[in-house]
């Protein structure tokens, strides 16, 4: 009989570049108000609830059957709503969608990194980026960002000539800082990439609801190694639905269908999502509150003295703090549950309903005076 926990991961035959490493995740504590994990905080609309109960009962029907592994009708309602939203005409031949825009990411590195091809990103940005390229056997390289957390133009392309990666990452707008990507500075890699060698510049657009600015989706016309990515997780307030999509050349789309698995995407999961798509309007409603929100947390966190990033997401960066995990847990301790994202000095928090950034507000404002005093 084995007894728990007497062999450690590491006394595995485990790859060498996931020795030493943790599992993504962020702490989900019980308490009044939890702003970690960038969610949508409005639970959907009852008509949107009743008209998913009325597609997944059509699609237990089948579920005998396996469900359509091409996903031809989500694709074909995301790229309408692409379309509509990001200001650029996309078909269902541009688009694929997997279970949340981290499968999206894994099966592009499984088609175009993998052993021996190498991956870079601007970091402090979404470390998903590098777990899931070491997960496919892809090298990782970290590139810089400027101090105003920023990508510094000159700096990231002279990185992209010295790596030569095989895949790029840009995340617009980033997490955790919140800053968008201007459309000058993705050409600007996209062509350094190119000049390297022929390189695969993934645009992730978890957030892209969120921005002030327009989407960069317009930018894949006549470039056939830009994608960008979507998720329904964060605009659409289906975290719990796990559907993520791209959308770019369709040789692209082509490629990643040869590393996907077979029926990857469920009919329940397909379902629930055409039935989000129905109500994108009433949806798209509630990221303008947020926004709202968003744009509140930043000057109310300014007035009461914290340094704030500029954020075009659903949540807000702000420092500067001797110890980040000290103020993490002393918000903790006041009931508000933030993101310590391991940036020394800063923290990220959630844009969530008025009266839970009210109580977070407070929160930061008792910390505020408390460090004053101390």
């Amino acid at each position: 009989m084995t007894t728990p926990g007497t062999t450690r991961i590491d006394d595995l035959p485990i790859r060498d570049e996931l020795r030493g490493q943790s599992p993504y995740g962020a702490p989900q504590l019980d308490v009044p108000v939890r702003l970690n994990t960038n969610e949508n905080p409005y639970p959907l609309p009852e008509p949107l609830v009743r008209r998913i109960a009325e597609r997944v009962a059509e699609a237990a029907r089948t579920l005998n059957r396996y469900p359509d592994r091409d996903a031809v009708e989500l694709r074909t309602e995301l790229a309408k709503y692409l379309t509509r939203t990001a200001g650029h005409e996309v078909t269902a031949a541009n688009v694929w969608a997997a279970n949340g825009s981290n499968e999206v990411l894994q099966q592009l590195l499984q088609a175009f990194g993998g052993p021996g091809r190498t991956a870079m990103g601007f970091e402090p940005s979404y470390s998903m980026h590098a777990l899931i390229s070491r997960g496919t056997g892809t090298g990782w390289v970290s590139g810089p960002r400027a101090a105003d957390f920023t990508i510094d133009v000159a700096a990231a392309r002279a990185a992209i000539a010295e790596v030569r990666p095989h895949v790029v990452f840009v995340t617009s707008p980033n997490n955790p800082t919140g800053t968008a990507v201007s459309a000058e500075t993705v050409l600007a890699l996209y062509e350094a990439a190119q000049a390297a060698r022929p390189s695969l510049v993934v645009v992730d657009e978890a957030y892209g609801e969120f921005s002030h600015h327009p989407s960069l989706l317009p930018l894949i016309e006549g470039r056939p190694n830009l994608v960008v990515s979507r998720t329904m997780s964060k605009a659409f307030g289906a975290a719990g639905l796990r559907l993520g999509y791209l959308a770019a050349d369709p040789a692209v789309v082509d490629a990643v269908q040869l590393v996907r698995l077979p029926y990857h995407l469920s009919a329940v999961t397909q379902a629930t999502a055409l039935a989000a798509l129905e109500h994108t309007d009433t949806l798209l409603q509630y990221v303008e509150q947020l926004k709202a929100e968003r744009d509140r947390l930043v000057a109310e966190l300014r007035a009461a003295g914290c340094e704030v990033v500029d954020s075009d997401a659903n949540f807000v960066q702000f420092g500067r703090f001797g110890s980040s995990h000290d103020a993490w847990r002393a918000l903790l301790d006041k009931g508000v549950l933030v993101r310590d994202n391991g940036i020394p000095g800063w923290l990220r928090v959630t844009a969530g309903t008025p009266e839970e950034n009210d109580a977070f507000l407070d929160a930061v404002r008792a910390l505020m005076k408390e460090n004053k005093q101390a």
